[in-house]
């Protein structure tokens, strides 16, 4: 019998590796991009009294990021008054953040995180502001507006495992008070049929959402109360979690108390070094 320790190691010797000459060239994975990080950055301006309306309302967004931190509502600061030079600090000093919105509706609205978590400057026909807060409010009050109707759409040969799957995003949605439900598509089997027939059958909301970090989050609103679409994907774009969720608004998407209190303390920062 031969044993273990007599036997040649497997893996080398003549033909065991790629012969050189033959130029196969080893293909490795796409390494990881960048992951967006906060910058400090102070504008090179002079601190003059024709740019006081800024630095007042940079002071006014430092004061409110700490008051929403602590759990006071929402503040608002609009913008629509300032000149172009005052309002052109405002936008280098907020600079764009990871995430951004658009939100369907009356005015359409588009919404840009800054460089501050939980500051968000909002646009729009007649709309110039910045909103402090975990998310604007227009997100959540406009979310499952309808863009697409939900359709009875019948089930195809295709469609396979739907059905129970929209049995229970309406059972949770009817039923929803606060407690988070996911359904992780990534882990079921499904078919394109099936997602196909659900998105039609849940219609399409007007709140649309992208976060940009180690990789995307794209959020979608449907036009069923309390449900979302979040997809993640990693730094190639390949997709990499697939789920629908019940929810007032998905946790991705929301700045955390603790972020307004380090923006509070940032935008002092930045306001004191303008000064």
């Amino acid at each position: 019998m031969i044993r273990d320790f007599q036997r040649p190691p497997v893996g080398f010797g003549p033909g065991s590796q790629p012969d050189p000459e033959e130029g196969a060239a080893l293909e490795f994975m796409a390494l990881p991009g960048d992951m967006r990080t906060y910058v400090p950055h102070v504008p090179m301006v002079e601190a003059d009294a024709a740019l006081a309306p800024a630095l007042a309302c940079l002071s006014r967004i430092a004061a409110a990021a700490g008051r929403v931190a602590g759990g006071a509502a929402a503040e608002v600061v609009d913008l629509r008054g300032l000149d172009p030079a005052n309002r052109r600090l405002m936008a280098e000093t907020l600079g764009e953040g990871e995430v951004a919105m658009k939100l369907r509706g009356i005015p359409a609205l588009s919404v840009q995180e800054s460089v501050f978590a939980g500051v968000w400057s909002v646009t729009g026909a007649g709309v110039d502001r910045v909103e402090v807060a975990p998310v604007p409010e227009a997100a959540r009050t406009r979310a499952f507006d309808p863009v697409t109707a939900p359709v009875a759409a019948p089930a195809g040969p295709g469609v396979v495992n739907a059905p129970a799957l929209l049995a229970e995003l309406l059972d949770k949605s009817a039923a929803f008070a606060g407690e988070l439900h996911v359904i992780n598509l990534t882990l079921l089997p499904h078919t394109e049929d099936d997602l196909a027939w659900l998105e039609a059958r849940l219609g399409q909301g007007s709140s649309d959402i992208l976060s940009r970090g180690y990789g995307n989050c794209r959020v979608r609103a449907t036009a069923t109360p309390f449900v979302w679409r979040v997809q993640f994907y990693n730094s190639t774009d390949a997709l990499i979690l697939d789920t629908f969720e019940v929810s007032s608004m998905p946790e991705v998407a929301l700045a955390a108390p603790e972020d307004l209190a380090d923006s509070a303390h940032r935008v002092a920062e930045v306001l004191e070094a303008i000064r």
